[in-house]
């Protein structure tokens, strides 16, 4: 049956000499594989140079609910990615939040909320040009309220830990070893006030946003089932050096 709806990019992989699976996050449907062609004739209607990573489609699509692998039959962008793919530190921004996505989301069920907090994360991504430094940090802390292990910021006190396992703030220091130290709690702290609107009026030393960046991923990994080494977050990181 055909359908319309807009998905976004995660990631893509070689079938064959003729075919790539792309993996995108759909609005209608969820998270999606979909069977591409490799070539670029005339006749193509989906060009495969529109499925860059964090690319945002508008498709019409051949769904079928028990096919593992879904048919696009035409797909224009919504909006270009201009300044994602010219500038450098945008493009493995975009690199490393796909990464992230294509790690996290595994629901084959539409979420009408994630989806639209992911478009407006990327359109951002896309034409701000201040606090970009700042970017992943305020992306994957406001994800984790769509994936539920939001912090309990309401415990958060000057001076506490940080107890990742629990994800709350603690006076004491918890009985197992997945915290953060007070200096790494106040770090974490300042995260939960910034947003897209005010991260540029947040500066943080080298070390420190290193250090967080390693951190927001341990939590992720001690709550998110299955959550590897993000692989792009090296290349990422030698960026703002």
């Amino acid at each position: 049956m055909l359908s319309k709806t807009r998905g976004i990019v995660l990631h893509s992989i070689p079938y064959n000499d003729k075919y790539a699976i792309v993996y995108m996050y759909t609005e209608d449907f969820g998270r999606v594989s979909y069977m591409i062609g490799r070539n670029r004739g005339k006749n193509n209607r989906v060009s495969k140079a529109l499925f860059m990573p964090l690319s945002l489609l508008e498709m019409e699509v051949d769904h079928l609910p028990k096919r593992d692998i879904q048919r696009i039959k035409e797909t224009k962008v919504c909006f270009p990615l201009s300044e994602i793919c010219s500038d450098p530190v945008k493009n493995i921004l975009a690199l490393f939040v796909a990464e992230v996505l294509y790690r996290v989301i595994k629901e084959t069920e539409p979420d009408p909320r994630l989806f639209s907090y992911l478009y407006q994360s990327i359109h951002l991504l896309e034409n701000t040009t201040q606090g970009i430094a700042n970017y992943h940090l305020v992306f994957l802390m406001g994800l984790l309220r769509y994936l539920g292990v939001f912090p309990h910021i309401e415990t958060q006190k000057e001076g506490y830990y940080f107890d990742m396992l629990n994800g709350v703030f603690s006076e004491k220091v918890p009985m197992h070893q997945h915290f953060l130290s007070k200096e790494e709690s106040a770090v974490f702290a300042r995260l939960l006030k910034i947003s897209f609107e005010n991260m540029s009026l947040y500066a943080f030393s080298r070390h420190d946003r290193v250090n967080i960046i390693h951190r927001i991923l341990e939590y992720y990994r001690l709550h998110l089932p299955e959550f590897p080494e993000i692989k792009s977050i090296a290349v990422m990181q030698s960026l703002f050096d």
